[in-house]
């Protein structure tokens, strides 16, 4: 919020508030000793998180949920405007924000680093803040997942400096006021709004121009469509190539990894940190939350993994890092495909994904803010993936899934359960 909002504000109200950004505004607000109130239609990590600080949570969206002593609404963007409790806010005259821009407001008075692009913007924005913060520079961090050291999404920094996560999606990134803007790279995604890649490009465009003339992008130049978001927008600030970094050994696996760190290194300079010690740090950053995050071993004793991604260079990119980690060991893969627009949109690259992979298991789509879609399931993709690598199978149950998996892996087999919903809860299952 600006400060003088943010000062007058006595209670605030979450629509959506288990979302993983959302819920990182409602725990700025309850740590500053706010009251908070919200609703969201079933529960969560994030949510029993922000319960345990004093947030009183309904699940269902009603009008009766919002009182006329709350002072903001704050909503998520899979919120549609016709949601009761946004009328109810409206009808009240309560000030209503979406999540992006209220971290529009909070950007604006701080000195903002933005880390952006289709794919790695959790795992640089959380590289970035564990740097920065065992370096003393005390940023306020939000963050599209959880620190792995600080088990947050919201880190309430004292200094001038603002980490945030900046997300594409219907242009939210353009309420920000990033000083430095960090762009990891530039892909298809979200096709259900932006329909094609020129789109993609022309928004990152418009953010790279917000960047002021004092400020900093830094971005691999020479990537396709970084080069033409470049190229179209009015560029006033300095470019830095991170490509031109050292590239360190890290403990995370992947190259994929070693370009997120490269970033990192770029901004460090910028914030006066020196590099001796920003690679030092670098170098002992273990992770964060659902990205290739080590759950436990099942009673067979084969090691199992949780990862996010829900995009086809996402699972690429993760099978790859985890064969060069294993070489040769047998690789399970259970994916939940993540929103039906991006099922079909990316159908094809989808099913070229998973070619490293030894047995693969797809499980329903995860509609998350769609309505179900009867042209497109979960075996499409199967059947598609089976041209290229026949040793895939569907399962509709969670249940049926943890018995399969029981049944056919062995010691040191490595299972990775992989997708955006709640496919997670299989990992957990396991190793039960």
């Amino acid at each position: 919020m600006n400060q003088d909002l943010f000062k007058q504000i006595k209670k605030a109200h979450f629509i959506g508030i288990g979302g993983i950004g959302v819920s990182a505004l409602a725990r700025m607000m309850l740590l500053n000793k706010k009251k908070v109130t919200g609703s969201d239609i079933s529960s969560g990590p994030a949510l029993e998180r922000i319960k345990k600080l004093g947030a009183r949570i309904f699940i269902g969206h009603k009008k009766s949920n919002l009182t006329e002593d709350i002072d903001i609404v704050i909503y998520s963007p899979a919120i549609k405007q016709n949601n009761p409790e946004l009328i109810q806010a409206r009808k009240l005259n309560i000030p209503v924000y979406s999540y992006p821009e209220a971290l529009g407001l909070i950007s604006k008075n701080k000195y903002t680093i933005a880390v952006s692009g289709t794919h790695g913007k959790t795992t640089t924005t959380a590289m970035l803040a564990e740097v920065m913060i065992s370096a003393k520079k005390n940023p306020t961090v939000i963050i599209g997942g959880f620190l792995r050291k600080e088990k947050d999404n919201f880190i309430s920094g004292t200094s001038k400096y603002l980490i945030v996560e900046a997300c594409e999606y219907k242009g939210s990134f353009l309420n920000l006021f990033p000083d430095i803007l960090i762009i990891t790279n530039i892909d298809n995604d979200h096709l259900d709004y932006f329909k094609n890649i020129k789109n993609i490009q022309k928004v990152f465009a418009k953010l790279i121009s917000k960047v002021p003339q004092n400020g900093l992008i830094i971005c691999n130049p020479n990537e396709q469509n970084t080069k033409q978001a470049l190229k179209l927008s009015k560029v006033k600030a300095k470019i830095i190539d991170y490509t031109k970094e050292n590239k360190l050994e890290l403990k995370v696996p992947g190259s994929h990894n070693l370009c997120n760190a490269q970033a990192v290194l770029s901004v460090t300079k910028a914030v006066n940190i020196k590099k001796q010690k920003a690679e030092r740090l670098l170098k002992e950053y273990a992770g964060t939350w659902r990205r290739f995050e080590y759950k436990g071993k099942t009673k067979l004793n084969a090691l199992v993994y949780d990862d996010y991604a829900h995009h086809p260079s996402e699972v690429q990119t993760t099978i790859k890092a985890t064969r060069e980690k294993f070489p040769k060991q047998k690789i399970f893969i259970v994916f939940q495909p993540h929103l039906y627009s991006r099922t079909k949109f990316l159908l094809n690259n989808f099913a070229k994904s998973f070619n490293q992979a030894n047995d693969i298991i797809i499980t329903d789509i995860y509609a998350a803010r769609e309505k179900n879609d009867k042209s497109i399931h979960a075996k499409d993709l199967v059947n598609k993936i089976k041209k290229i690598n026949p040793s895939v199978r569907y399962f509709k149950n969670f249940d049926d899934i943890v018995k399969y998996l029981k049944k056919n892996t062995k010691e040191k087999d490595i299972i990775i359960i992989m997708g955006a919903g709640d496919v997670y809860k299989i990992g957990e299952m396991l190793i039960l």
